[in-house]
């Protein structure tokens, strides 16, 4: 017999892909798809990997240079455009 998969919220099954809530996947409901969101923006969840020195240099290295690159037309101001109007 197939098992259903279980919310990782509230620990109910959650419905076949044919069912109205399915667009909520993994999660059995929008609740528990909400209340997964906050914990995330609480920093209950991390996603933990092991730094190495050099790898972050050149991480950093890059997000400096593509910061700073004048051959961009917009610069800086182009990421704080107001959207609505």
């Amino acid at each position: 017999m197939i098992r259903l998969p279980e919310c990782p919220i509230c620990g109910k099954r959650v419905p076949p892909a044919s069912d109205a809530s399915a667009g909520y996947a993994p999660f059995c409901s929008r609740r528990c798809k909400e209340v997964d969101l906050i914990r995330w923006c609480e920093g209950r969840y991390a996603i933990v990997e092991a730094i190495d020195p050099s790898r972050l240099a050149d991480s950093s290295n890059e997000v400096l240079e593509s910061e700073f690159d004048d051959s961009s037309d917009q610069g800086m101001q182009g990421e704080y455009e107001d959207r609505d109007n």
